[in-house]
């Protein structure tokens, strides 16, 4: 969207993200793909009211949402659609037609999609369909289609910007739908006469749970054999706490003969400190399988999508951008365990997170996340991430 700021009769055009697209006209004569509703669909309006009267986005007076010119209709669910099934998926039902009423709408999809109808009308004055943006952009977060009374998404919920949280039981998809607004900037003050959209909504699907570790899918430039093996893929990350007590020591070896337990946490660190990270593959027994690791990063929280965020590995690598590039910690057949390629190891030193404004330093606490893969290693096909391969190539040149 751009968002236009004015002085005086002189509108100056300040970007606020993507320019807005030219919406095609929509009609009933396209039709409408059946609609599978999933029933735990969450809104929450933080749209903006004007302080010297609450209520004039928002009407007093009732109105009938489901008065709807027909000729601007958007079919709501299947064809032979029946009036209560037509109200449960909170539209309207007139003359033998379910439609998306003069609202915000949102459906679940058992597919998992997102589904938003916005109307125009939503508000007073009317919002300007072509000002939305999602939490994310690209091709698939614009409207799939729209007339002049309504604005239509359908989008997956794994896209957009949507972030992903979860509590037992349940995966929780949520993203947010903002609009821009004109601003007419003056010499004492600034004023605006367009109505503002903010809305938060979410998908909530119940019997599925995902492990927060295990995420990304590591892949190969050639296909491994097929990895047949009884879920679920447990996955555990600690912090080494061994120390040197001679002289001379490796404290960078020994940092893994011991580990801190829950009780211990959190660890207090000084900058720079070095941290001890272990990624474990737990319970299973087969030798041929190899952990890797994608991304690693920190946050502020134990959400792993919360911001601010900072990379420690990427794809399995150090940062290079981190002027204290982090370290990958072999683990070899001479490490005395089991299974060595269960086991990712990596260190990195201590660093805070600054405020962007006002570059204080933040007294927040760092929780760390990886996600993490599992490659079958096969005849002539390493696992290793690349950054291990060049090491040990230049490694044998040097012998050589």
């Amino acid at each position: 969207t751009v968002k236009t700021h004015r002085w005086g009769n002189n509108p100056v055009k300040v970007p606020g993200g993507q320019n807005p697209v030219k919406i095609p006209d929509w009609g009933v004569q396209h039709g409408n793909p059946p609609l599978n509703h999933f029933p735990d669909a969450f809104v929450y309006d933080h749209s903006t009211k004007l302080t010297t009267n609450p209520d004039t986005q928002y009407p007093t007076t009732p109105f009938n949402r489901c008065d709807v010119y027909t000729t601007v209709r958007v079919p709501c669910g299947r064809d032979d659609i029946s009036a209560e099934a037509c109200e449960a998926l909170q539209c309207c039902y007139n003359g033998g037609m379910c439609y998306f009423g003069k609202a915000v709408t949102v459906q679940c999809t058992k597919d998992a999609q997102f589904i938003v109808v916005v109307a125009r009308a939503v508000t007073l004055p009317s919002i300007d369909l072509e000002t939305f943006s999602l939490l994310g952009d690209g091709p698939g977060c614009m409207t799939v289609d729209s007339n002049s009374a309504f604005a239509i998404y359908q989008f997956p919920v794994t896209t957009c910007g949507t972030v992903v949280t979860e509590e037992p039981g349940m995966i929780i998809y949520e993203n947010r739908m903002t609009s821009s607004y004109e601003v007419a900037m003056g010499p004492l003050g600034a004023t605006t006469r367009d109505s503002s959209f903010d809305l938060l909504f979410q998908c909530r699907y119940r019997g599925t749970s995902v492990e927060t570790i295990v995420a990304e899918i590591f892949q190969p430039h050639e296909h491994p054999a097929a990895v047949f093996a009884r879920g679920p893929i447990s996955v555990q990350l600690r912090l080494g706490n061994g120390r040197c007590l001679t002289k001379g020591c490796d404290e960078g070896m020994l940092a893994y003969n011991s580990y801190y337990v829950a009780a211990d946490y959190p660890v207090t660190r000084i900058l720079r400190d070095p941290v001890y990270v272990e990624v474990q593959l737990m319970d299973r027994s087969d030798a041929n399988l190899v952990l890797n690791l994608g991304r690693c990063w920190a946050t502020t929280s134990e959400n792993p999508h919360s911001l601010p965020q900072w990379d420690i590995l990427i794809d399995g690598c150090p940062n290079r951008d981190d002027r204290y590039t982090s370290s990958l910690v072999p683990v070899g057949p001479n490490s005395g365990l089991d299974f060595p390629r269960h086991y990712r190891r990596f260190s990195f030193q201590m660093f805070t997170f600054v405020d962007p404004n006002s570059l204080e330093p933040q007294k927040e606490q760092v929780y760390i996340h990886c996600s993490t893969s599992i490659c079958n290693a096969g005849a002539g096909f390493s696992c290793e991430p690349s950054c291990l391969s060049r090491r040990s190539k230049e490694h044998s040149k040097k012998k050589k």
